[in-house]
């Protein structure tokens, strides 16, 4: 049996999902402030830019388990857990454009022509903040329905970008298991899209 929550649970969950959600951004102010990190721009770049991928992962995660669970009420999470993912994508790019450019925005966008990784990840950053500017129930009615939808499927291009940007971004160090884990987590959950694509396709064409 499907689990079923009321609205006032689920405002719970929400709220909950809300706070745990800001703890890693917690977490990053209170290294900076506090002096507790050796080296602040490795650690805000490397926590936020890992932490923009976990959401990213949750986010694609919530059809797929709404499907295979029957819990429907996990696409009211779904919003939410995509706002963060944008957030902590921004608090990655602004450390990369304060820390490392120092808001020298002619500097960075020349770093981001020079390295591939830098390219990909920006591009990854840029194709996210149309999704986040359409987030609200004004944008959906203004854009229609449809036109919202295909819009937001973005989010299948940014999933492979932002894990080809960490791949690159660790070649250097050679440290690939997180980036093949992150990996083979986005491409499982964009086959088992395309699998119920295929399936539910030839029945459209019969009816």
């Amino acid at each position: 049996m499907a689990l079923q929550l009321s609205n006032k649970q689920i405002g719970w969950v929400k709220a909950a999902v809300f706070v745990l959600s800001l703890l890693p951004f917690a977490r990053l102010v209170w290294g900076t402030a506090s002096g507790a990190f050796t080296d602040p721009l490795a650690e805000i770049t490397g926590i936020s830019g890992e932490w923009a991928l976990y959401f990213l992962c949750i986010t694609l995660a919530v059809t797929p388990l709404r499907r295979l669970t029957g819990w429907n009420w996990l696409v009211k999470l779904r919003r939410m857990v995509g706002l963060f993912t944008f957030f902590y994508a921004l608090v990655h790019f602004i450390a990369f454009l304060w820390f490392d450019h120092f808001f020298d925005v002619a500097a960075m966008l020349a770093d981001v022509v020079k390295r591939p990784f830098i390219l990909v990840g920006f591009i990854a950053f840029v194709l996210l903040i149309p999704l986040a500017a359409t987030s609200t129930n004004a944008m959906i009615k203004r854009l229609g329905g449809k036109r919202w939808q295909w819009l937001h499927r973005l989010i299948y291009v940014i999933g492979p970008l932002a894990i080809l940007h960490y791949w690159w971004m660790k070649e250097g160090k050679s440290d690939f298991a997180q980036p093949i884990l992150f990996g083979a987590i986005v491409a499982v959950l964009l086959a088992l899209r395309v699998f119920w694509h295929v399936r539910r396709k030839p029945q459209t064409v019969r009816a």
